[in-house]
């Protein structure tokens, strides 16, 4: 094993041809229960979804289907996606159980049924599905590029003889080291070109 390599920052990155959208569910980018910075995570999730649909690039809702009780429970408000999407054939709303977004889900077929091999990734929670799906994406081939300020976390909370309180933006930071250098991080969610995809899902 080897001491890992950063994340290559990448200020002006080439165009990609999709928008994979991570749990922007009510339960945790509102109210009490949001993340630290949602209004700017979402701020920047919408810019890219704008540009994203304005591109005609591939876009996908990853929605995550809580169990009983949990703040993201199917059917509850908390559940629901706080920008709503848009379907049809460029835009899908894919629900998971997992972390991973690949993980017993379409969104796999989605990209490569597209010839998607170049997408964008944004959303919560940046070491638990961001990067989890930021790492399935890349194991499979995909170039992945991470707007450095589009997605978050929470604060880890203090633990007695062990840390301090963590707070969310160093979380959110270590989750983005540990993705390695193959993933392509960019400063700004502005700076991310979009394309269509070379074919049509």
């Amino acid at each position: 094993m080897t001491a890992p390599t950063a994340p290559r920052p990448v200020t002006a990155p080439d165009p990609v041809h999709a928008l994979v959208l991570v749990d922007l569910q009510s339960a945790f980018v509102s109210g009490a229960g949001a993340v630290p910075a949602a209004d700017r995570i979402l701020d920047r999730a919408r810019s890219l979804l704008a540009r994203a649909r304005a591109a005609g690039a591939l876009v996908v809702h990853l929605q995550n289907d809580g169990p009983p009780g949990a703040a993201d429970e199917p059917g509850t408000p908390g559940w629901r996606l706080h920008l709503p999407a848009a379907p049809g054939p460029l835009e899908r709303v894919v629900r998971k159980t997992e972390d991973d977004g690949f993980d017993g889900t379409p969104l796999g077929g989605l990209l490569d049924g597209a010839g998607a091999t170049a997408l964008a990734v944004c959303g919560v929670l940046s070491e638990m599905c961001v990067a989890a799906t930021a790492r399935a994406a890349l194991a499979r081939g995909h170039r992945v590029v991470l707007p450095h300020d589009a997605h978050g976390t929470y604060d880890i909370p203090a633990a007695p003889g062990i840390s301090g309180t963590v707070p969310a933006a160093m979380s959110a930071r270590a989750a983005e080291w540990a993705l390695g250098d193959e993933v392509e991080l960019v400063p700004h969610a502005a700076a991310v070109p979009f394309v269509p995809p070379p074919r049509q899902p």
